[in-house]
């Protein structure tokens, strides 16, 4: 059974996949994102995602199989990663309430010497026409800021989205059956990576 490796430092990805029956070694590419430019939102997520793998999987020794995930919204021609700040989250949630974006995550699987693999997902999102005091109450939490587009599904901003067109676990950060399909391209399953994953797996 190949190591499996997540090339990121979300907690929400880690806490999908471990969820699904996954527990992934987590080691973080520590890539500057400003760094890496792409011509569209879809194909920035992708490259993204590739990068973080191939340098994760650079670092390591053995039969090891890595995936590495990116996240971004599109929104009326912008590209939204995480605000990092209450102000920006805010300013954020003026633009998209009562409106919808496109959550793009791109996936690169890999596995050294065998394998390489990126596939980007979509999903719309559809935003709550939401009030100044939920905005401000919503941003002053934290949340928004540390997390692509300002919004969570699965957490504090869950309130506040609408309806979703697509799958729900890209907006999370990573495509469960996208992810079983780039195995099983490669001959692999997720029971090849470990699954099912006792219950309290990676609990401390």
């Amino acid at each position: 059974m190949p190591r499996f490796v997540l090339a990121s430092a979300s907690p929400a990805r880690l806490a999908t996949l471990r969820r699904a029956g996954l527990d992934p070694e987590v080691i973080v590419s520590d890539v500057d994102e400003s760094t890496v430019s792409a011509p569209s939102t879809a194909d920035l997520v992708k490259t993204l995602a590739t990068v973080k793998a191939r340098v994760v999987a650079s670092r390591l020794d053995g039969d090891v199989v890595v995936l590495g995930c990116d996240s971004l919204l599109e929104f009326d021609g912008e590209s939204f990663g995480k605000p990092g700040d209450a102000e920006t989250a805010a300013q954020r949630w003026r633009k998209i309430r009562g409106k919808s974006g496109v959550l793009h995550t791109g996936h690169c699987l890999i596995r050294p010497g065998v394998f390489e693999t990126a596939r980007t997902v979509a999903t719309i999102v559809h935003f709550a026409p939401i009030s100044e005091d939920e905005i401000a109450t919503y941003a002053a939490t934290g949340e928004p800021s540390e997390v692509a587009g300002a919004f969570t599904i699965d957490g504090l901003g869950g309130w506040f989205i609408s309806k979703i067109e697509g799958d729900p676990h890209n907006v999370v950060g990573v495509s469960l059956p996208v992810l079983r399909d780039m195995l099983r391209e490669h001959r692999l399953t997720v029971m090849d990576l470990g699954y099912p994953a006792t219950a309290d797996a990676g609990a401390d």
